[in-house]
């Protein structure tokens, strides 16, 4: 199936590995020109070789910067015009979580969770937007998690990812009228090199068998390629009547009915 992605140009955080990267590729392999963020120069350099190297028409770049300091969504955003001459996709992957409990949490923790989850997103769609309706439309597609829509994980992860998914629903309706969709995506467990998951598991005396054996259906973690795929299709004009929605990839992981 053709997703009508072809010369359309994708912005995506956290592009340089796991979820992101393969989100940018895949979106490359449809036709994109896609731009890459992140924060470590070998990564970035890696990642944007391996979307290179497909056989496709589109063009790749790379933005080095992190996205929770300030001006550096206005320098990425603006790269992105500079290279391609606007944006039509915008993919706000960067998030993570910190394990404290609430009594061994400051300030600090909580003001770098609100940053890291949630309000670099703001800030990034805050600027992708004009830039979509000058071409008519777009798509945004936000990374939340299963633990934004139920209870679980840790307390400021599972308080902005909730966070993130509402501000995906509020701006879905402000945005229909020009044409630009707005929806997440909330991955389960997903296993990468170098990510959260692949850490706990060498850290782990049974290699987490039993929490996958309990939490898992499936019996194994997701892959990014699998989150993907739900991407590509959700950035596509195919997915037109898809908006503000949060879409769940994981296995039947989650709990919750909705």
């Amino acid at each position: 199936m053709d997703m009508m992605l072809q010369d359309k140009v994708a912005v995506v955080s956290g592009g340089s590995r796991g979820i992101g990267f393969c989100i940018a590729r895949d979106l490359a392999a449809e036709g994109c020109h896609v731009i890459i963020g992140g924060r470590n120069e070998k990564d970035l350099k890696d990642a944007l070789d391996e979307i290179g190297n497909q056989k496709c028409s589109s063009r790749a770049a790379s933005f080095r910067g992190d996205i929770t300091e300030k001006g550096v969504p206005e320098e990425f955003i603006q790269e992105a015009v500079n290279f391609f001459g606007g944006v039509d996709i915008l993919v706000n992957n960067v998030g993570g979580s910190n394990p404290k409990k609430l009594l061994e949490t400051n300030d600090a923790d909580w003001a770098q969770a609100f940053e890291f989850n949630l309000f670099h997103t703001v800030k990034m769609s805050r600027l992708a937007i004009p830039e979509m309706k000058n071409r008519g439309g777009g798509s945004i597609i936000n990374i939340a998690s299963i633990y934004g829509r139920e209870s679980k994980g840790s307390m400021t992860y599972n308080a902005f990812k909730m966070a993130l998914i509402s501000f995906t629903k509020s701006l879905a309706k402000e945005t229909a009228r020009d044409r630009i969709r707005v929806n997440s995506i909330c991955p389960g467990g997903i296993i990468f090199p170098g990510g959260a998951w692949e850490r706990r598991i060498a850290n782990a005396p049974d290699d987490l068998k039993g929490y996958l054996d309990t939490d898992f259906p499936l019996g194994r973690f997701g892959r990014p390629e699998e989150v993907s795929v739900v991407a590509v299709l959700l950035a596509s004009p195919r997915a037109s009547l898809v908006h503000g929605a949060s879409w769940v990839v994981d296995g039947s992981q989650s709990r919750s009915n909705i």
